[in-house]
């Protein structure tokens, strides 16, 4: 019989309500005196709306470094974690679970890209897994990055992995029900795991089980520290590589290393396609048109990427990345029906999922829970009609004006009047109302 959205699911020993969760997306929130507020305003809608599982977006490991835009929240801070409570609290309440996705970015972190942090911290390092490919360091001669990375020691590879551990310890601490690995969208998990970044010679690098084995000591450090809490990670086939890289991980590849997974002990994961450089592989749809023109955004652009030229540069490969990867409905359910065929976990699937009856076609074949994310900003309380009203379709129009401004720091927001419009017209109708 094949799953319902409604069913639960069981993923690690815990029972998740339903079958649908809100994907990771940046909060913007960071961590002042705001941020636990400014979590709670923007996820408790999603727990009230009825979605079973939230994944609150990624947050980052250690106190420096690592973030691969501007407000991402931290949680290496007892004190600050402890204070999640809340948040953890606020979604229980409605009868919801939440995860929290640990990330590091790596060579993707704004040391790497983002001009003004740049200057402001002179001192912080670049995390790398190994050398840069020569890919990589002929965009640092050309000037259209700033490459200078710490390339990471075995005894450094260990340290930071027990800094995964010591964030999932207070998660657990703080209420939070899962934790999820940023294994994707170029982080340093994926650098780990990428042929195209790990030229590595240690423990750490070379055949496909040497490269997953940083995951491999996330996963020890994090059962020791925080015991059998739900451990997903997400899980890369770096399938939109340039044509000029040649080596990354293919299908295939990506197939193997979430059977590895399995075989240490993940309780879950998430198959995602996309590149091996951050581009618009990892969101697809439309050019963000207004977002680029849009006048509150021009001074956080020219901070962001060093200047007016600069901007109309990356806006032009901005436009030109829109046409290689127009939306595609579901662009990784063939990943995850591959991975789904040869592992015995729940597999997660997200990426262009935008309706009830596109939901009810990848349950029980692709997939054993379905993920929504960028619709989330246009409609905090989709669940209830997603829940509620098949054959419901999002009015997300994946024009991408939410993502292109959280460079500057803006939260992530519909800005689109026509999807506004449509969602106003809904509120009106009391189609986000639902009986808890």
């Amino acid at each position: 019989m094949s799953s319902r959205l409604e069913d639960p699911v069981d993923i690690g020993g815990l029972t998740v309500p339903n079958r649908l969760y809100r994907a990771p997306l940046l909060e913007c929130a960071g961590n002042g005196p705001d941020a636990v507020d400014t979590l709670i305003a923007e996820l408790e809608p999603t727990a009230e709306s009825g979605v079973g599982l939230i994944f609150q977006g990624a947050t980052i490991v250690r106190g420096e470094g690592g973030c691969a835009a501007p407000g991402m929240t931290r949680v290496h801070d007892d004190e600050f974690v402890a204070e999640l409570s809340a948040l953890t609290d606020a979604v229980h309440d409605h009868g919801g679970r939440i995860a929290i996705q640990l990330e590091h970015g790596g060579l993707r972190s704004m040391e790497t890209w983002h001009a003004e942090y740049r200057e402001a911290n002179p001192g912080l390092e670049q995390l790398a897994v190994s050398r840069l490919p020569w890919q990589l360091r002929a965009l640092d001669r050309s000037g259209f990055l700033s490459y200078d990375p710490h390339v990471l020691s075995t005894a450094e590879v260990y340290d930071l992995a027990a800094d995964f551990g010591a964030a999932a310890e207070r998660a657990v601490n703080a209420g939070y029900d899962m934790v999820h690995l940023a294994g994707a969208n170029m982080g340093i998990v994926q650098q780990f795991l990428s042929p195209f970044y790990n030229r590595r010679d240690d423990e750490f690098g070379g055949s496909h089980r040497e490269r997953v084995r940083f995951l491999e000591v996330v996963h020890d450090e994090i059962r020791e520290r925080a015991g059998d809490i739900p451990l997903v990670t997400k899980v890369p086939a770096e399938t939109a590589a340039p044509a000029l890289v040649r080596r990354h991980l293919s299908l295939g590849d990506g197939v193997r290393i979430a059977e590895l997974l399995c075989e240490i002990g993940y309780d879950a994961v998430v198959p995602v396609q996309g590149s091996v450089v951050w581009d618009m592989s990892i969101v697809r749809g439309e050019f963000p048109e207004r977002a680029w023109s849009d006048e509150r955004f021009q001074t956080g652009y020219d901070a962001a990427f060093g200047g007016r030229f600069r901007k109309r540069l990356v806006a032009a490969l901005n436009r030109l990345q829109s046409r290689r990867y127009g939306f595609e409905p579901g662009w990784n359910a063939d990943f995850c029906r591959r991975v789904r065929d040869r592992v015995d976990v729940p597999v997660l699937a997200e990426g262009g999922i935008r309706g009830r009856e596109q939901i009810d076609r990848l349950l029980g074949d692709a997939c054993d829970a379905v993920g929504v994310g960028r619709p989330f900003y246009a409609e905090p309380r989709l669940g209830a009609r997603l829940l509620d009203e098949p054959p419901a379709r999002t009015v997300c129009e994946s024009c991408n004006n939410c993502t292109v401004p959280q460079v500057t720091g803006a939260p992530g927001v519909c800005r689109t009047p026509s999807v506004l419009a449509a969602r106003g017209r809904l509120e009106k109708a009391g189609a986000y109302d639902r009986e808890e």
